[in-house]
């Protein structure tokens, strides 16, 4: 299924699963380029970016089941959104300060 194609005669719901795959596309993208960015970013926004993404992807994978030939396309989506979920887990974990040794004590 290619997101991209458009059919004049079309249903209605294959308007919508295509509209959903170039979203979803476009998203991702976004998300891609917002954690690859080297500035500091805040980790509020990099958490609502990937909440975003991780959304749309499973709307895009809900649209994509059923659809003939958008069984890969919503495996694709699921592997992202998980991806996502995986990446929000490591947020707000504390970092382990460097020791200065008994330099600071002193």
């Amino acid at each position: 299924m290619r997101a991209s194609l458009v059919d004049p005669d079309a249903t209605e719901r294959q308007e919508l699963v295509r509209r959903k795959g170039i979203m979803c596309a476009e998203v991702c993208d976004a998300t891609c380029r917002v954690l690859s960015e080297e500035a500091g970013q805040d980790e509020a926004g990099i958490r609502a970016q990937l909440e975003w993404c991780r959304t749309v992807c499973l709307e895009c994978a809900h649209a994509f089941d059923g659809q003939p030939g958008g069984e890969d396309g919503a495996k694709a989506c699921r592997a992202c959104a998980q991806a996502c979920t995986d990446f929000i887990a490591t947020l707000g974990r504390p970092q382990a300060r460097p020791t200065t040794g008994d330099r600071e004590s002193r």
